[in-house]
């Protein structure tokens, strides 16, 4: 006998049989019935066309992103601006010549129709995507025809309105797709208008009313088909093309664009022989400088402030044009040689009131005052005896003067003077660096950041490293002189600007409003620094009043500094060379105080230039930063120049300045009441901090 084990689950037989103990169990599933090929067809349809939705949306989305239709109304290269001194005088003029908007229907046909002719034919009957124009530009290039581009007038300003010059296969397919998106929403006149508004004609000019009134001087209203004709060639290589200096090859491509409009009907054959060639009617020349040292500083902060459009802005500045000058002439005669300066001047509120950059703009437009990041040397030990006095310490606490021998840092005293103990504030004027260093360590390195970084410093600063009190963190002038304005203004931090800042309400400054010293603190830190220039190193930079200020000489004299104030007034001086080489025989204490100190007294209108006449802001620019060629050298040591109407011969004699004037009248030098010329002797500087 044979026997079976039963399968698993109940037994489909006994299932299915009627009234059977099993019947109560459900019968086996139906094969699946085939479903119709038509619902097949449907149900791929809707996926296909759901799939369809969720991609146009994402695409209108990010065309809704990245070509807003707003954008094509606003100039595609920013407008003109002109910068103003305090006093009304242009300093710069910086940006595009752009001008209002056109309307198609103020225009004559024959202004629209040589653009139309020349550019895009089927304009007003395609998609913003010709095929026949591809097809012709593909076959001709290929051929070895004449080379064509294919692109429609809305692509071209889908292609300078919201893409890149680059030309690539994907660059090219958001062209097109921008161009169906802006065919989609906008008429064909509006595509036309924006066209026309935003196109390049050369000569840095943009738009076609700019353009009219540039080439010709009239309105695009009134020009003839001529003038018409002229600027529709130019759109396809402005820059080559322009009149102003390819008189020739703007003719010729005159002529292209007449025979165009003749075959487009937009004018006869006679009418087009009749044509001569218009004359250039350019009225005025952009050949004023486009940019001072102050200028490429203050521009970011002036296209924030202007309204975004067509117009052109004039905005004015803190500059002072005299001032300007007084900084222009005391760095220009200052005898550098092959090293470089920087001044910048500003108020305590941290309005700049000049600036110089560089001994010659043309030569190198970097700003060393606000791009050059050098080492402040001992004007950096500010911060270090401000954090003293804010831990408790006073001008008269007294600190190791001894050298330190011991160590991994081991710095020394400029001279070797070196004595058992000093006070705060002889440390301070004398600008010893070992007092310095271990002041840093009495009160932590950490308040030392903390102090900088209240009035300002945003420069990196390492912790632990006791070379920072002696200034090695490197920052840039405009910075380090901002800190000390926020000490002459006892609140801070400053921020610099180059417009008028808005006054703030009460309940602003009571919120976010200026910190400030306590009245001790301030008083002993402008102590110190008085006594920097009375009996320390800056003593070269001492004035008739009080004037408080630091030297600073980075190692191995590759910077020289002084930053100070005095009569509303705070200036810093910076000399350097590019290339990080030691300076020979100068230091903060010496050239970079005098120039301070020339500038200060001349600032205080003492020897103060003439004011100039009422300025006039469409007028000339002032050229702030060409050098001072009044002032002639003679010998290595000798200049000869005029200041205040004077004659000025400047000399040095073992190391003193001697500047001997002859007052002149009426062309010829004088000696007043039989006296004997006056001369002026400085004392040679004393060793650098």
């Amino acid at each position: 006998m044979k026997w079976f084990r039963k399968p698993a689950g109940p037994d489909p037989t006994l299932a299915m049989t009627p009234g059977g103990p099993f019947a109560d169990i459900a019968p086996p599933p139906q094969p699946p019935v085939p479903e119709p090929q038509r619902r097949k067809w449907m149900r791929r349809i809707a996926r296909g066309f759901a799939i369809f939705c969720v991609i146009f949306l994402l695409l209108v989305g990010w065309l809704a992103l990245t070509a807003p239709l707003s954008k094509s109304l606003e100039p595609i290269a920013p407008p003109q601006i002109t910068l103003l001194a305090s006093d009304g005088t242009p300093i710069a003029r910086i940006g595009a010549i752009v001008d209002t908007p056109v309307k198609t229907k103020d225009l004559p046909k024959h202004v629209t129709g040589a653009f139309l002719a020349i550019e895009d034919r089927r304009f007003y009957t395609h998609m913003g995507v010709d095929p026949r124009s591809i097809a012709r530009a593909v076959w001709s290039n290929l051929t070895g025809g004449r080379t064509q581009g294919g692109s429609t007038i809305t692509q071209q300003l889908a292609k300078f309105t919201f893409l890149t010059p680059k030309r690539t296969l994907g660059r090219k397919a958001r062209e097109a797709l921008i161009a169906f998106w802006l065919e989609a929403w906008l008429t064909k006149d509006e595509i036309l208008e924006r066209y026309l508004s935003n196109a390049y004609f050369g000569d840095n000019t943009y738009g076609l009313r700019a353009a009219s009134l540039h080439y010709f001087y009239r309105q695009p209203e009134k020009l003839t088909p001529a003038q018409a004709a002229m600027l529709a060639g130019l759109v396809q290589a402005p820059s080559r093309l322009a009149p102003t200096r390819n008189p020739d090859l703007a003719e010729k491509r005159m002529k292209l664009v007449l025979n165009a409009m003749v075959d487009t009907g937009y004018l006869t054959v006679a009418e087009a022989k009749a044509i001569r060639t218009p004359r250039i009617d350019v009225r005025t020349r952009n050949t004023l400088p486009t940019g001072t040292y102050f200028a490429d500083w203050a521009l970011p902060e002036a296209r924030k402030l202007s309204d975004v459009g067509y117009s052109r802005q004039t905005i004015t500045t803190t500059l002072d044009a005299r001032l300007q000058s007084v900084a222009r002439r005391v760095t220009s005669r200052a005898g550098l040689g092959k090293a470089q300066v920087a001044l910048v001047a500003m108020r305590p509120n941290g309005e700049v009131v000049a600036m110089i950059g560089g001994k010659d703009y043309a030569a190198s437009p970097f700003n060393r005052a606000t791009q050059a990041k050098r080492q402040p040397g001992s004007t950096f030990k500010l911060f270090v005896y401000l954090a003293a006095l804010r831990a408790g310490w006073d001008p008269d606490d007294r600190i190791s003067n001894e050298a330190i021998e011991t160590g991994a840092y081991q710095p020394k005293n400029s001279g070797g003077a070196y004595s058992n103990d000093i006070s705060l504030e002889d440390a301070f004027a004398t600008s010893s660096n070992v007092a310095a260093v271990r002041l840093l360590r009495e009160i932590g390195d950490d308040k030392v950041i903390d102090m900088a970084r209240d009035l300002g410093v945003t420069a990196p600063m390492t912790k632990g490293d006791p070379s920072l009190a002696l200034g090695t963190s490197s920052m840039t002038l405009l910075e380090l002189t901002a800190a000390y304005a926020a000490v002459a203004a006892n609140s801070y931090p400053v921020e610099p600007h180059a417009f008028e800042a808005e006054e703030k309400g009460w309940f602003e400054n009571l919120i976010s409003g200026p910190s400030r010293f306590g009245s001790d603190e301030h008083e002993a830190i402008e102590k110190m620094l008085r006594a920097a220039v009375n009996r320390g190193t800056g003593r070269a930079a001492r004035l008739p009043q009080a004037n408080f200020g630091k030297t600073g000489t980075s190692q191995d004299n590759r910077d020289a500094l002084f930053v100070g104030y005095a009569n509303g007034l705070v200036v810093g001086v910076w000399i350097g060379n590019d290339d990080n080489t030691p300076l020979e025989g100068i230091s903060g204490g010496g050239l970079p105080a005098r120039i301070w100190r020339d500038f200060m007294t001349q600032a205080s209108g003492k020897s103060a230039a003439p004011r100039p006449k009422p300025a006039d802001p469409t007028g000339p620019v002032e050229p702030l930063d060409i050098p001072d060629i009044g002032d002639i050298p003679v010998g290595d040591r000798t200049r000869v120049g005029i200041e205040g109407g004077d004659a000025v011969i400047s000399t040095e004699i073992n190391g003193s300045r001697i500047d001997l004037r002859l007052p002149i009248q009426e062309g010829r030098p004088t000696v007043s009441e039989g006296r004997p010329p006056p001369v002026t002797v400085t004392q040679p500087p004393p060793p650098a901090g």
